[in-house]
């Protein structure tokens, strides 16, 4: 098992890429109606979407939604104090924000937030600035922080982040593309192993021996987080909280989701104890060491040159990567 460090990404063809200038990137486009990032918004859809499931197949949804608050550090394209402005407007009195802070010499904005992190960036973006994430953090002291970028077959793509809150207490943050509409199985690996795909990741983590089980349930295997709903645009964002994962274990395994629902350990079929009966694995990633907040100062990259902007712009590796011409402009809004 490798363990992967925060200037470390590594692709689902199994090998690293260095260089990259922020832990994590934004695989998952966030959308650009404000009206859709709120919190309220997003409960009532998760709620609705949850019920439409449950009639079809009479299996609960577990729900590990959570309210606590955490702390997102942003790089923001912003080049005048009206720029800022905008985005503190953008920010204020929103529900599920709880505080603001600008620094407009360095670029960045520190939210205080229980939205989650794309969520805030479609919030930043809708005043027409890029918005990059660049560390994550809680009120406490940095207990750790990780990532898994997700690929798979077709388009499925996605971006989860994990941060320890507290001794107990895991914070999980994300959003996948490319799912079909409804809920699918979320589970942490034992291996980060991807040199057959997801195939390669070992079973769901499970170091105390125990059967598949929900989130909530104590006869459970560690890396059981029940499921992600994917609306009709085929969009699953989360926000979850789990006591029995800890960051510090996760480093170098995998993060897999699968193309059916968890039954949770409750559905009778001969699977239900050990995988919850979810289908194929759909798609995944390592899970990597990630920056915490103001760990990540790259704006960038020295071994390319591309920019903390254009680097959504292109691959993480390979043709298109560098840039070809050095006198190709930056990219601008």
């Amino acid at each position: 098992m490798k363990e992967s460090h925060h200037n470390t990404e590594s692709t689902p063809g199994g090998s690293n890429v260095r260089g990259r200038l922020s832990d994590v990137t934004n695989m998952a486009a966030p959308v650009s109606l404000a009206g859709r990032v709120i919190s309220v918004s997003r409960k009532l859809c998760l709620f609705l979407t949850n019920s439409v499931f449950f009639a079809q197949t009479g299996t609960v949804v577990h729900n590990m939604d959570t309210e606590r608050p955490a702390k997102l550090e942003f790089a923001v394209q912003m080049t005048c104090g009206s720029c800022a402005e905008k985005v503190r407007a953008a920010l204020e009195g929103k529900p599920g924000v709880k505080s603001v802070s600008i620094d407009l010499s360095k670029e960045e904005v520190l939210v205080e937030t229980a939205l989650t992190s794309t969520e805030v960036q479609s919030l930043i973006e809708s005043t027409g600035r890029r918005a990059v994430l660049k560390g994550i953090g809680g009120s406490e002291q940095d207990l750790g922080a990780a990532v898994a970028m997700l690929s798979g077959s077709g388009s499925i793509q996605g971006v989860v982040r994990f941060l320890q809150l507290s001794e107990e207490d895991c914070l999980i943050d994300g959003t996948i593309d490319g799912l079909e509409p409804g809920p699918h199985g979320l589970h942490v690996h034992t291996l980060g192993d991807l040199t057959q795909d997801c195939l390669s990741c070992g079973e769901h983590y499970n170091p105390f021996g125990k059967q598949h089980g929900g989130p909530g349930d104590s006869e459970r295997h560690v890396g059981d987080l029940g499921n992600v709903v994917a609306g009709p645009d085929g969009r699953a964002s989360f926000r979850l909280e789990d006591r029995q994962l800890k960051v510090w274990d996760m480093i170098g395994r995998a993060l897999v989701v699968d193309s059916g629902e968890d039954d949770l350990g409750r559905g009778g079929h001969p699977l239900s104890k050990l995988t919850g009966n979810s289908g194929d694995r759909l798609a995944c990633g390592i899970i990597a060491r990630s920056a915490g907040l103001f760990q990540n100062p790259k704006k960038i990259c020295a071994c390319d040159g591309v920019t903390l902007w254009e680097e959504r712009d292109r691959p993480v590796a390979g043709k298109g990567r560098s840039k070809i011409n050095p006198e190709t402009p930056a990219a601008h809004l």
